[in-house]
């Protein structure tokens, strides 16, 4: 059955699986499909990365599937790779919510508001299980990790394939309350693979509650989930929050989950590929190298490690790999859609300022984390200073400069940010420095630097009153723009501020004059302000 015959058929199922999902994005001229034969060490991800660093505008990238995979070695390999498949632009990431893209805000805060927990299939119902494979027969050439063309991310630099759209489910040992966090995972061997749940992620509290029970960790590593819960998978919500109740939330009914088969862990049942296992609590091994989306080789560093118990998949499963590193990114656009409606819901509602009209991230190079502007319509009183201190303590590694500005600023110009950063903003009165803070995810990977971090909070709202923009006044910018079209002139894409408007120091009798020289009656101001000469 072709994608498009399966996106006939979803039974008793509202919300996409994978195979769905890139049934739409092709309907949508979104899907590339690559025929000829690519190696996966050196070729997939270059391939994609171009449509990042080569100027391609963010709205025409594409998702990629690679149906002719082959490795160094020469070998062919039976199974296809999609990359930036999820989430290559904010329109793509619309299309695997089920929405249009302006609901996107709106549907991430219902779905936190409204947790949907999930509804058990058997194995028979979950096709994910209709291939499984247990025992020896993993560790048998062909078979376990070497079965699929895993690419390598940042060709000459990363030292093994690693697993990077790829979503582990654990369970709290104390709890059992489930997590399913977004982790990479270095490939080892035909049945190991390293895990990195960084210190603090909800993932390694698990395995550091399992090791002082002196009890290995139970996992499973899910791969090609549907949409709606890789978009959940790699939200940040708060510990104890099961992120399969907000995946439901986001598909407005239960996600369909099934039981493992060697490990008490249940995963979704519409996903292409599970590798079931045990993670050790008794040993560490090195793990890394690998490109990390702060833009920069993260080095070799003791973590966990996940021994392979079983593996399950769906007929011809197809292997799905983000695009991360350097941002823009794949990673770095799925974190963007998901995180600037959840920062914006904390300030706005959770610690009720009303004045916060959203939050914005920014992602080229800095990866979203370090640099944060929050826009504010008519703040009062300690509305700034409330929503940037919170704004710093949101989440651990989140924010290192964050900056405070008006609506008429657009948050998402860098040009309009530092234009008020430079003249709504004096230094010595309006920036203020935390120290203490982590750097987290973050170089230089030095001893001890972990908690050397600071961040800088700076209001570059308006204090007082300024005079207007310097620009045409709206009405005019129009008349020309019907002109400029008229002429056959080349396509505008107006960026704010693209026409001029008053910040409160300007006069009625300054929007006389500046009518009467529309109006060609500019003489009679020459007159007043002869009227008004002083000798030096």
């Amino acid at each position: 059955m072709n994608m498009q015959q399966e996106a006939q058929i979803t039974g008793k199922r509202g919300y996409r699986n994978l195979r769905e999902h890139l049934a739409e994005l092709e309907k949508a001229g979104m899907l590339l499909r690559v025929k000829r034969e690519v190696q996966k060490e050196t070729d997939i991800h270059t391939l994609v990365r171009w449509q990042f660093v080569g100027g391609i505008p963010e709205e025409e990238r594409k998702a990629f599937l690679f149906e002719n995979v082959t490795d160094a070695k020469g070998k062919k390999y039976a199974h296809s790779v999609a990359v930036a498949a999820l989430a290559a632009n904010p329109q793509m990431y619309a299309i695997g919510m089920g929405c249009k893209l302006e609901e996107i805000e709106d549907k991430w805060k219902h779905a936190m508001d409204h947790l949907i927990p999930p509804v058990e299939v058997s194995s028979e119902e979950a096709p994910v299980h209709e291939v499984v494979r247990t025992g020896q027969e993993l560790d048998q050439e062909g078979f376990g990790f070497d079965q699929f063309p895993i690419p390598i991310s940042t060709p000459g630099f990363d030292v093994a394939p690693f697993t990077t759209c790829s979503h582990w489910f654990t369970h709290d040992p104390e709890t059992g309350i489930r997590n399913v966090g977004n982790y990479r995972g270095q490939i080892k061997g035909r049945t190991k693979i390293g895990a990195y749940p960084a210190a603090g992620q909800h993932m390694y509290i698990h395995w550091s509650k399992a090791q002082k029970k002196g009890e290995p960790l139970q996992a499973a590593l899910v791969i090609g989930s549907p949409p709606v819960v890789s978009y959940a998978a790699v939200q940040k919500v708060p510990y104890g929050v099961d992120e399969i109740e907000v995946a439901g939330g986001l598909a407005g009914e239960p996600i369909r989950m099934v039981k493992c088969k060697t490990v008490d862990v249940m995963v979704p049942a519409d996903a292409e590929i599970v590798f079931e296992g045990i993670i050790s609590t008794e040993y560490l091994e090195p793990e890394g190298a690998f490109g990390e989306s702060h833009g920069y080789m993260h080095p070799r560093e003791w973590n966990p490690y996940m021994n392979l118990t079983a593996v399950t998949h769906r007929n011809e499963a197809i292997w799905v790999s983000f695009i991360s590193q350097v941002t823009p990114s794949e990673s770095s656009v799925i974190k963007k859609v998901g995180y600037n409606p959840l920062f914006t819901r904390h300030l706005k509602d959770e610690l009720n300022i009303p004045s916060v009209i959203r939050v914005h991230m920014h992602e080229p190079l800095t990866n979203l984390r370090k640099f944060i502007i929050i826009q504010f319509k008519d703040p009062k009183g300690s509305d700034v200073s409330r929503a940037l201190h919170a704004a710093a303590v949101f989440h651990k590694g989140v924010g290192k400069i964050i900056v405070a500005v008006d609506e008429d600023i657009d948050p998402e110009n860098t040009d309009a940010v530092m234009w008020a950063m430079c003249y709504r903003m004096k230094p010595h009165k309006d920036v203020q420095f935390i120290t203490g803070m982590e750097k987290w995810h973050a170089p230089p990977f030095t001893e001890g630097s972990e908690s050397e971090d600071s961040v800088m909070l700076v209001d570059a709202t308006l204090k007082e009153p300024f005079p207007p923009i310097s620009l045409p006044k709206k009405e005019y910018m129009e008349k020309a723009r019907v002109i400029w079209e008229e002429l056959g002139l080349p396509k505008l894409k107006p960026q704010s501020p693209w026409f001029g408007y008053s910040l409160g120091d300007w006069s009625d009798e300054a929007d006389e004059e500046a009518l009467a020289a529309i109006q060609g009656e500019h003489y009679k101001t020459g007159e007043k302000l002869a009227e008004m000469r002083k000798k030096v």
